[in-house]
């Protein structure tokens, strides 16, 4: 069935079969041939209908003022037309048709966030000793791969390509410009929206921990900030020093183990609040949280676990004491052989996870022996995610249209 109506969005859906439809109160209920159901509201219904005002045709975004609804709106008339999309008539004289499909991705709840995203997978070091890993030329290249690289790094929250070109020269972009640029917009910091990583540390310049030789322990980045950013990304342009490792362990995994194993822990780190506090010449960011932040229900997971501006609790001084080692034994478990994996970074290696979940450190290393360079930037969850669920819904939408055209 090809797609005869406007949908309040600029994907093209299969086309439903609805079977029964029946009035219920103000809610309109739609029985699906699958099985499934969707009960739809009267005001609902009058802000889907692209036609009549209500929905933009250019924009597909809603033009209906809320205010503007009369009090007793309600639907006068619904049937299915000759074609089987929903045909629907209004009090306020407004009348149209919605496409079948689109209510059943409704239906059956393919309009949620965490629509078109791969699920979670939780992972410890007997899952994998390396981030599963892509041919990063080919993900340059080609939305499939790119797919298949964000789908790990959404699901597992770390990936890793390789054969990312360095330096731009002539023609040649520089490869994490590239990548990024693949996905969305970065997100820029005090840091700027690239950074390097590299051990020298100078006066009158944005500093950190990262620029020197020292040993990271298992953190994330920017706990300072109301929202921290969500991905990561570092991409190694030279690494010829011994040592410095790269540390990862799944955030996840260590908050799962406390929840289950060390409630006490657990509640300590969830509900006690630190004031986070990046100690710049030129800047100064806050934020005051607990560790693990898990805030409102369906949110991702933030852990705020940078001890190098973690500066003051701020709690009732009765539970500063617990609060401490909470924390001790929160960054125990990250660096505990049981969820920590370790790998060398190698020119061309780019590393993206995220850093809300994601810990991330490494070992230390004598900068005055070699050369370790990597370059850094940012990308918030929102980009990932929209590029993630375009490249799935046009993925889908193809094999679709390949299974209906083998039953044709």
């Amino acid at each position: 069935m090809t797609n005869t109506v406007d949908t309040p969005d600029f994907y093209t859906y299969p086309w439903a079969t609805i079977e029964y439809v029946e009035r219920s109160g103000e809610f309109i209920t739609l029985d699906f041939k699958d099985g499934s159901r969707l009960q739809a509201h009267d005001w609902w219904l009058r802000e889907s209908v692209v036609t009549d005002g209500a929905c933009d045709p250019t924009t597909r975004e809603g033009t209906l003022d809320p205010a503007d609804i009369a009090d007793d709106l309600q639907v006068t008339s619904v049937e299915l037309d000759s074609d089987g999309a929903l045909a629907v008539a209004f009090s306020d004289g407004t009348a149209g048709r919605i496409h079948p499909g689109w209510l059943h991705h409704v239906a059956t709840h393919r309009h949620r966030v965490d629509s078109h995203l791969p699920p979670i997978k939780v992972w410890t070091a007997s899952t994998f000793s390396e981030p599963p890993t892509f041919n990063g030329r080919a993900v340059l290249s080609g939305d499939e791969e790119l797919k298949a690289f964000l789908d790990a790094v959404c699901s597992y929250g770390i990936a890793r390509l390789t054969k990312v070109p360095g330096e731009g020269s002539g023609s040649v972009p520089e490869g994490l410009a590239s990548v990024t640029d693949r996905i969305g917009v970065r997100r820029s910091t005090n840091f700027g929206d690239i950074w390097n990583v590299k051990a020298e540390i100078r006066d009158n310049s944005e500093n950190s921990s990262a620029n020197s030789g020292l040993r990271l322990g298992p953190h994330t980045d920017l706990p300072t900030r109301e929202t921290p950013p969500g991905f990561q990304l570092l991409h190694c342009w030279e690494n010829s020093v011994p040592g410095g490792w790269s540390r990862m362990s799944d955030g996840a995994a260590v908050v799962a183990y406390l929840k289950a194993e060390e409630p006490d822990v657990y509640q300590a780190l969830t509900t006690l609040n630190w004031v986070f506090f990046n100690r710049s010449r030129e800047h100064d960011h806050r934020w005051s949280g607990p560790m693990i932040d898990l805030g409102l229900p369906g949110s991702p997971l933030t852990i705020r676990a940078f001890y190098p501006v973690r500066a003051f609790p701020d709690m009732d001084p009765v539970d500063v004491p617990r609060a401490y080692r909470a924390a001790k034994r929160f960054h125990q478990l990250g660096a505990d052989p049981r969820f920590e994996i370790g790998y060398p970074f190698r020119a061309g290696d780019l590393v993206a996870f995220d850093n809300r979940r994601v810990l991330h450190g490494r070992d230390a290393f004598d900068p005055g022996v070699g050369v370790r360079h990597l370059r850094g930037s940012y990308i918030d969850h929102d980009e990932v995610y929209s590029r993630l669920r375009v490249l799935t819904r046009h993925h889908e939408s193809q094999h679709q249209s390949f299974f209906e055209g083998v039953s044709a």
